[in-house]
C-alpha cells in the first residue's frame, strides 16, 4: 500500500517539467544534475569559522532542512507547471524560518528565485514575484544582522542568474516551435507526395484501365460472332496493358531516384539540428544525368550521415564545379578528422564513383577535419550508362549501410 502510494505521489503530472523531459526524448531527472549547487549548504560554514563552522547545530539543521528541499525540488518537477511556483514558495519560506540560525538555508532561496524559471508564469507576474521574494529576504537579513556584503549580493547573483535562466527558457520555447513547425512542414510534404502519386496513377492508369475493360468487353461478345476480330481485340488489350505496365515502371523509377536537391535539404535539416552550420552551393547540379544524379544523391547521403554521427563538426559545408568535362562534387567539415581510407560508408561511397566512371579522394588529417572530392566525367558512352543504370537502381533501394 506504501508502494502504491508513493508511486501515485511521485507520478509526473502530464503537463509537469518531468512529463515535458520525457516527451523530448530526456531522463526526467536530467535536470537533477542542478543539485550539485547545493553543495554551497556544505560548504558556507568554512566561510565563518573555517572547520569550525561545522557545530552541532549547523549539523542538526541541515538534517532536518535538506530532505525537505530534496523533496520540494522534486516535487517541483513533477507538479503541473501551473502550480509549480508553490513548492519554489516554500523553498523560500524555508529559507526565511532558518535564516536567524542557518545561513547555509541562503542556498534555498537561490533555488527557490532560479526555479521560478521552471514555472508556466507571465512574464509580470513572474518579476513580480521575484522582487518580492528578494525585499522579503533583505527585509529578513537586515533585522537579524547579515553584513552588508550579502545582502548586496544575494540579490545582484540571483538577479544575473534568472536573466540567464530566462533567456535559456525563451530559446527552449523558440527551438520547440521551430521543431513543431519543421514536423509540419515534413507532415505537409508527405501529404502533398502522397497526393501527386495519386493523381499521377490515376493519369496514367486511369484512361488505360478503361480502355482494357471496354475491348475485353467486347472482344467477349466478338467471341463466338467473329473470333478473328475478338483475337485482333485482345492482342489490342495485350499491347495496352504492356504500354500501361512501362509508364508504371519509369513512375516508380521517377518516384524512387533520389537528388542533389532533396538530399541537400535533408542534409541541412540533419546537420542544423545537430548544431552543425551547414552551407553549400548548388548552382553547379543542373542537368546532370538522372542515373548519375542519383548515384551522387547517396554519396552526398553516406558523407553527410557521417559528419552528424562521427566527425564532431560545428561547420560543414558541400560545393559543386562543372566544366566541359567533368562535375565536380567537395564536402568538407572542421571536425576531428582522422578519417580511415575504408569503413564509415566509404567503401560503398567508392564504389558507387567507381560505377559512374569516376574518382573520390578523402583529405582528413587528424584534428583539421576531413575533405571528400568527388569527380565524375560528364562525356560518357551510352553503353557505359547503360551498363551503370542497375548499380543506381539497386543503391536507390535504401540508404548504403554506415559502418
Amino acid at each position: 500500500m506504501i508502494r502504491a502510494f508513493m508511486s501515485r505521489w511521485l507520478a509526473p503530472a502530464p503537463d509537469s517539467a518531468a512529463a515535458d523531459d520525457i516527451r523530448r526524448g530526456k531522463s526526467p531527472w536530467a535536470d537533477s544534475v542542478h543539485l550539485l549547487w547545493s553543495l554551497w549548504i556544505f560548504i558556507t560554514p568554512l566561510f565563518d569559522h573555517g572547520v569550525h563552522g561545522y557545530t552541532r547545530a549547523w549539523l542538526s539543521f541541515t538534517l532536518g532542512s535538506y530532505p525537505l528541499f530534496l523533496l520540494l525540488f522534486v516535487k517541483m518537477q513533477l507538479a503541473p507547471q501551473r502550480r509549480a511556483y508553490l513548492y519554489a514558495w516554500a523553498m523560500a519560506v524555508l529559507c526565511f524560518v532558518l535564516l536567524p540560525w542557518y545561513p547555509s538555508g541562503l542556498s534555498y532561496f537561490v533555488y527557490a528565485c532560479v526555479m521560478l524559471n521552471h514555472c508556466r508564469l507571465r512574464m509580470r507576474v513572474h518579476l513580480m514575484q521575484l522582487v518580492l521574494l528578494n525585499v522579503l529576504l533583505l527585509a529578513l537579513a537586515w533585522r537579524v544582522g547579515y553584513p552588508v556584503v550579502i545582502l548586496v549580493i544575494m540579490p545582484v547573483s540571483i538577479l544575473v542568474i534568472s536573466v540567464i535562466m530566462l533567456v535559456e527558457h525563451i530559446y527552449k520555447e523558440k527551438d520547440t516551435a521551430l521543431r513543431l513547425s519543421q514536423d509540419e512542414i515534413r507532415r505537409l510534404a508527405v501529404l502533398a507526395e502522397r497526393e501527386r502519386i495519386g493523381r499521377d496513377l490515376h493519369d496514367l492508369l486511369g484512361h488505360t484501365l478503361s480502355l482494357v475493360t471496354l475491348k475485353s468487353e467486347l472482344a467477349r461478345k466478338l467471341a463466338l460472332a467473329d473470333p478473328p476480330r475478338a483475337q485482333r481485340e485482345m492482342e489490342e488489350v495485350e499491347r495496352v496493358s504492356r504500354h500501361a505496365l512501362a509508364e508504371v515502371r519509369a513512375a516508380v523509377t521517377g518516384m524512387r531516384r533520389s537528388d542533389l536537391a532533396a538530399e541537400l535539404v535533408s542534409a541541412r535539416l540533419m546537420l542544423e539540428a545537430s548544431n552543425i552550420a551547414f552551407d553549400t552551393d548548388a548552382s553547379a547540379t543542373c542537368d546532370l544525368q538522372p542515373d548519375v544524379e542519383a548515384s551522387l544523391a547517396l554519396v552526398l547521403r553516406e558523407a553527410v550521415t557521417n559528419i552528424h554521427r562521427h566527425a564532431r563538426a560545428t561547420e560543414a559545408r558541400v560545393a559543386f564545379s562543372r566544366n566541359m568535362e567533368r562535375f565536380q562534387m567537395h564536402i568538407s567539415d572542421n571536425g576531428r578528422g582522422g578519417l580511415a581510407a575504408h569503413g564509415n560508408g566509404i567503401s560503398g561511397m567508392r564504389e558507387r564513383v567507381r560505377a559512374l566512371g569516376g574518382t573520390l579522394t578523402i583529405d582528413s588529417p587528424a584534428r583539421r577535419g576531413t575533405a571528400l572530392d568527388v569527380a565524375i566525367p560528364l562525356q560518357r558512352s551510352p553503353k557505359s550508362v547503360e551498363r551503370d543504370a542497375p548499380v543506381a537502381s539497386m543503391a536507390l533501394s535504401g540508404p548504403g549501410d554506415v559502418a
